[in-house]
């Protein structure tokens, strides 16, 4: 009988630390990866289920619309509000036009949901005006102005987007694209209460 062991059952060779440190770093992205999906879908998941934090301000602000009415956070009380903060070079805004469009065109008749979109553009009105006639745009828009920026409370993404209930408060704010079913699930709460 040999005294040799089948290479098989040869043992395997000890982790080198490069392995053990690919093994960490890969956990760890994967660990920041969750995080980062957490947060970005955070907004999301709450508008859509209506668990989670309510952003709670209640902010005053009067925009000048590009049909050349002014348009009051006052005017609007009573009215569930998705104020939508845009630009014509964002690829996430773009995408979100239809389905504002869309929820403006099922709420219009009904009077108690106002679409608002202010855009952010530095060209101003000439280059988002003739935009949004293009996409056949017909909610209100208009520009974002200093006032009303600091009245939401900064605006450090486009798009960001505002759900506000008939009482003034801010229930939802979503940075980056709102997803169709999130928003009108979150318009549709709100509507009911």
């Amino acid at each position: 009988m040999s005294d040799s062991v089948p290479s098989s059952a040869e043992p395997t060779p000890p982790r080198t630390a490069l392995r053990t440190a690919f093994m960490w770093s890969e956990r760890a992205f994967f660990v920041l990866l969750l995080l980062f999906v957490i947060d970005r879908l955070g907004p999301q998941l709450t508008a859509l289920t209506g668990i989670g934090p309510i952003e709670g301000s209640t902010p005053e602000y009067a925009v000048r619309l590009f049909d050349g009415t002014q348009l009051t956070s006052d005017e609007l009380r009573g009215k569930v509000v998705v104020l939508n903060v845009w630009a014509t070079w964002c690829p996430p805004c773009r995408v979100e036009i239809p389905a504002l469009q869309s929820l403006h065109a099922r709420t219009a008749r009904d009077g108690d949901v106002v679409v608002l979109g202010l855009a952010t553009d530095i060209q101003g009105p000439g280059v988002v005006a003739p935009f949004l006639a293009e996409r056949g745009v017909t909610y209100p828009n208009g520009m974002l102005d200093r006032d009303t920026r600091q009245a939401l409370g900064g605006i450090s993404h486009t798009p960001t987007t505002f759900v506000i209930g008939p009482d003034g408060v801010v229930r939802h704010k979503v940075l980056g694209f709102f997803a169709p079913p999130a928003m009108r699930a979150a318009v549709n709460r709100l509507r009911a209460d």
